[in-house]
């Protein structure tokens, strides 16, 4: 998958690296008949680029393109689960930012909460990382 920080920075645009990958999978398929995949960040500013960039995978032959539905919100959550289902990619959610909301001891939500939330809102798979987290353990 894409790193969830991997946006568009002016050393890595994302369209050059959406290619990169795409060629890179196809190649790697092409050498060892096995079927192989990446999820695309499709992660952006403005829901509107969030589109192109699902567009720009679907046409680069991608079943699944990736979103941080916290940073992003559940609106354009909702909104690319949409052009997901309408254009037969799957939508893996990655919990980027989950921590403020959910590692507080005396507030915050529950994780389970969170997940099922994300769920509702349309995405297909969520990215669950370690039982610990990044930094601990």
């Amino acid at each position: 998958k894409d790193d969830e920080n991997i946006n568009s920075q002016p050393f890595m645009r994302r369209r050059d690296r959406f290619l990169f990958v795409a060629e890179a999978i196809y190649k790697s398929q092409a050498e060892t008949g096995e079927v192989k995949g990446h999820y695309l960040n499709a992660t952006a500013g403005n829901v509107d680029d969030m589109i192109k960039r699902a567009v720009c995978a679907k046409e680069l032959g991608m079943p699944i393109v990736m979103h941080d539905y916290l940073t992003a919100g559940f609106t354009a959550n909702t909104t690319l689960a949409h052009y997901c289902r309408d254009h037969g990619l799957l939508l893996h959610i990655h919990r980027a930012m989950h921590a403020v909301i959910d590692r507080q001891k005396n507030h915050g939500i529950h994780f389970r909460v969170l997940a099922k939330a994300l769920r509702m809102s349309g995405g297909d798979h969520l990215h669950s990382g370690t039982v610990v987290g990044k930094f601990e353990g």
